[in-house]
């Protein structure tokens, strides 16, 4: 079977991409090329000048290129929500208490998903935001601009979460806005078509993964952790366990995106490129491979197996 190469971006995404290379190696006779690519235009670029066949995380802009024409199939989505925690100093009880405010908003850190929140809750008149870029403040350190008073309030990934925790701010409960996700994944609907039986096969791998983190998340951080640490750029085991475990806690075995989800995620992207506006989101969604298998039992196969 012919190899297929998966960018992405972020190396907080490599306890599930490494999770799926490993079990496409291990069961599904599949070798999966991992290429990381950090520079914005370098990746979104990815699919459509041959660098990869899949690209995972970061998939609004392909809703501005299917505008353009381009074919492309978005074909699975393990996140189970949003994933961000709003992050306040400990006087702020409520989200209401934002309204006159400014909140502020990391770079890279989904930026217009912090908009879509604020307009669903009536915000987005009354709050001010300010962007917030990690050369300023380090890597998702934009809750320093909180603790300064600056700010109010900003939304954290949870994997870096306990050091905004450490200096004495506090999480605060607000309505999750669910998104596609950080997992998401993509091809051109041309190399889908072609390579059938390779798409059928890496998207197996995926749901080995994911059932295999879930289920096993002991064995699969043991077989992970000497390449996790270096991409994830972390020496301490109990640190590299906690950030595991946070991404393990936010996926779901069937990847299915949720209606919500995808309306989110488009109108997230019809922030970011107006010209998106009047696509059909479910025109890029080809979840044929996901439901033929579980219908077929086959995760749950996994389950049994991996649970007993």
């Amino acid at each position: 079977m012919p190899p297929l190469t998966l960018a992405y971006r972020d190396g907080d995404r490599t306890p599930v991409i490494f999770a799926i290379r490993e079990m496409a190696k291990r069961h599904d006779n599949l070798a999966v090329k991992i290429v990381r690519i950090k520079g914005g235009d370098e990746y979104e670029a990815a699919l459509f000048n041959g660098t990869a066949d899949i690209i995972i995380e970061h998939l609004e802009y392909l809703y501005d290129e299917a505008v353009k024409g381009k074919k492309i199939s978005f074909f699975c989505a393990p996140s189970k929500g949003g994933g961000l925690d709003l992050v306040v100093r400990q006087h702020v009880q409520s989200v209401e208490e934002l309204r006159g405010k400014t909140l502020a908003v990391r770079s890279h850190g989904q930026p217009h998903a912090v908009m879509l929140w604020l307009r669903m809750l009536g915000l987005e008149k009354d709050v001010t935001t300010v962007i917030v870029h990690d050369k300023e403040v380090g890597r998702w350190g934009q809750w320093k601009k909180v603790v300064s008073g600056e700010c109010i309030a900003t939304f954290m990934s949870p994997l870096y979460l306990p050091a905004a925790l450490n200096a004495g701010l506090k999480v605060l409960s607000a309505p999750d806005i669910p998104i596609v996700g950080h997992f998401a994944q993509a091809c051109l609907a041309e190399f889908a078509r072609k390579n059938s039986g390779v798409m059928r096969a890496y998207v197996q791998s995926v749901l080995r993964a994911l059932v295999w983190l879930t289920y096993r998340p002991h064995d699969a951080l043991a077989a992970l952790a000497p390449e996790l640490k270096a991409a994830m750029d972390v020496n301490d085991d109990t640190e590299l366990k906690r950030r595991f475990d946070a991404v393990v806690g936010g996926l779901k075995i069937r990847p299915y995106p949720t209606p919500r989800a995808i309306a989110n995620t488009y109108e997230i992207a019809t922030i970011e490129y107006p010209a998106a506006q009047g696509l059909n989101p479910l025109s890029l969604w080809d979840l044929h491979w996901v439901k033929e298998l579980d219908d077929a039992g086959f995760i749950d196969g996994l389950v049994m197996q991996l649970s007993a």
